[in-house]
């Protein structure tokens, strides 16, 4: 369902040889993380929740800087303050996670949005905005999955896995919103250089 390993592949080299020639400091962040594969940005998420102690959702310079050493991402101090400075709009000394991460997400054109929202939509059998357990029983097959096949799992945990793919790192909490469907599309189509490639990828995976 995600990139395939190939493009995963394709990506994180264009990203490391970008890198070198890259001076803005939220683009590098960005590469940084590419060059870890479609889930990269979505792997730094992982760690800011751990870092986010107090539940606030956002996070001060310190917690921002510890986040991005354990991510193992290699930055000047300037660098990182330079960052934290563009994202924390008001100047109240913590930046919002979520915005952050949109911000940080790569840039796809609209005919890819509106094929990732084709996607979502179809998905989101009740037309709520999120798509959830129920929402995906209609569409997903989930006796398919080899460890249903093998007896590991039941329906409802293959389904569970199936929305933990796309689900925030903030909150694994079931649902997907359209945000969080955007950010794991955007890691994808950030190592697909055309956007007929991209639709027809995302055509067939859905069944559009």
């Amino acid at each position: 369902m995600a990139g395939t390993a190939r493009h995963d592949r394709e990506m994180a080299m264009n990203a490391k040889r970008q890198l070198s020639e890259c001076s803005d400091p939220v683009e590098k962040l960005r590469l940084q993380c590419l060059a870890r594969g479609s889930s990269g940005i979505k792997g730094l998420g992982r760690t800011f929740k751990i870092m986010d102690d107090d539940s606030s959702r956002s996070l001060d310079f310190k917690e921002f800087l510890k986040g991005l050493n354990d991510y193992g991402v290699m930055m000047e101090k300037q660098e990182a303050t330079a960052i934290f400075d563009i994202f924390d709009r008001d100047g109240s000394g913590t930046i919002d996670f979520e915005e952050f991460l949109i911000t940080l997400r790569p840039p796809m054109s609209q005919a890819r949005k509106e094929v990732v929202m084709q996607a979502f939509r179809k998905l989101d059998k009740t037309g709520d905005g999120v798509i959830t357990i129920e929402d995906l029983k209609g569409v997903y097959n989930a006796k398919c999955h080899p460890k249903y096949q093998n007896g590991e799992w039941t329906e409802e945990q293959v389904f569970r896995a199936f929305l933990d793919s796309f689900d925030s790192p903030y909150d694994k909490d079931g649902q997907v919103t359209q945000e969080e469907f955007l950010n794991y599309y955007a890691g994808v189509s950030a190592s697909i250089d055309t956007d007929v490639y991209f639709i027809v990828m995302m055509r067939n995976a859905w069944k559009l």
